[in-house]
């Protein structure tokens, strides 16, 4: 093959989801020997970002979407406010994943726009879209994981792509539609994506799994340090809602166990209730030291999907809540429900109120679990091999 195929990915965004499972796309590819090339996004910011602002000034009057924003704002003001030790961490964060998407992706060239990405999208094999929730309305709108600016004679493959959210709004409904019926080969990382799918279009896809479980823990440790990241055994809290309840469950099992806490403080917005809440609270932490935290970790509590999918990977004794009110526009717990519904671990989906000793005695059999992933492993596999196959493109 002498056409690369491209990767429409968030390998940008400053967060542990969104960069891990756009590594592990590019990983999956690397291994199949199929040469890829993920999409520079730096030209084209400006454009999906004015769609995506549009699209929430048209929201302005939902109290969740308000919510949902206003958590940013929060966060741009505490780096005005909070003081110049806290502006140092965040930047060592944000320096740390910088250093990740620049140094471990194999970038494009730049293009300035989508229509400039349009003119050139036959000089590549196919173009990939996935994984993460990159069909949100906000996105929809945005037009750009859509692949729309793809010509109709490129293939065009969705990954195990996610909504986000268990049902669109109208117009971001009456948008993908349209868009769902171009993709040449589709499929979702949730049920719930797949059942939108079918009411929009009348297509079946298949569920497939999110590329981060597309390897092992064994895998994944080729791309990591083994010195552990902390000396000391410790618990490993990782919340990016802003839910006490949940921190006092932590807090009781601090009592019980004597263990440290580690927390990730302040990556979807500031919690200001959070600071003197952990033991340790580091910013020197990208993706990859993210993951060496759960490896090492005694216990993980977390409200975040990839964090739960690391904790499976690594065998890890893990606690996952609910981010969001199951009633709120904004909610993305679906995609934990799912996961943890693929393994047979609902169980593990706590509220915060339950007594530390019931937890404890939660037990996991990773056996049957690594049993399942396996499957989920190979299904997505073969529907990836097959995709690439009829698209011309051999593994």
């Amino acid at each position: 093959m002498d056409k690369k195929i491209a990767l429409v990915t968030c390998y940008f965004q400053p967060n542990y989801g969104s960069q891990l499972q756009a590594y592990a796309t590019q990983m999956m590819f690397d291994k199949l020997g199929v040469e890829n090339e993920t999409i520079r996004i730096d030209g084209l910011k400006g454009e999906i970002n004015k769609a995506k602002y549009r699209y929430f000034l048209s929201w302005i009057w939902d109290i969740n979407t308000v919510k949902d924003k206003f958590a940013t704002v929060k966060k741009v003001c505490a780096l005005k406010t909070k003081g110049g030790a806290y502006r140092e961490g965040m930047a060592a964060r944000r320096k740390m994943f910088d250093e990740f998407s620049h140094g471990r992706f194999h970038l494009s060239r730049r293009f300035g726009s989508k229509a400039e990405l349009a003119e050139a999208a036959r000089e590549y094999a196919a173009f990939v879209v996935g994984s993460d929730q990159l069909w949100l309305p906000s996105n929809i709108e945005a037009d750009y994981y859509t692949l729309n600016f793809v010509p109709e004679d490129v293939p065009k493959i969705a990954l195990s792509t996610s909504f986000g959210i268990s049902r669109l709004p109208n117009r971001q409904a009456l948008k993908a539609a349209r868009f769902l019926k171009r993709l040449d080969f589709c499929s979702v990382r949730e049920r719930s994506g797949q059942a939108i799918v079918k009411e929009l279009t009348g297509r079946d896809v298949p569920v497939v799994c999110d590329p981060t479980l597309l390897f092992t823990a064994e895998e994944w440790a080729e791309a990591l340090p083994r010195k552990r990241f902390r000396e000391e055994r410790y618990m490993f809290c990782y919340f990016l809602g802003n839910n006490p309840g949940q921190r006092e469950l932590v807090r009781r099992f601090r009592e019980k166990t004597g263990l440290k806490v580690v927390q990730l403080q302040h990556c979807d917005e500031y919690i200001g209730s959070d600071e003197g809440f952990p033991d340790y609270a580091p910013y020197d932490v990208g993706p990859v030291e993210f993951v060496r935290l759960i490896r090492d970790a005694e216990y993980v509590f977390t409200d975040s999907f990839h964090a739960t999918v690391f904790s499976l990977l690594h065998g890890k004794n893990f606690f996952t809540f609910r981010r969001y009110s199951n009633d709120s526009i904004v909610s993305t717990n679906g995609r934990l429900y799912s996961l943890l519904a693929s393994v047979g671990l609902e169980e593990r989906l706590l509220k915060g109120s339950e007594e530390v000793e019931a937890c404890q005695t939660m037990k996991i059999d990773y056996k049957a679990v690594y049993a399942k992933l396996a499957e989920l492993r190979s299904f997505t596999k073969q529907y990836l091999a097959e995709a690439l196959r009829k698209s011309g493109i051999g593994v």
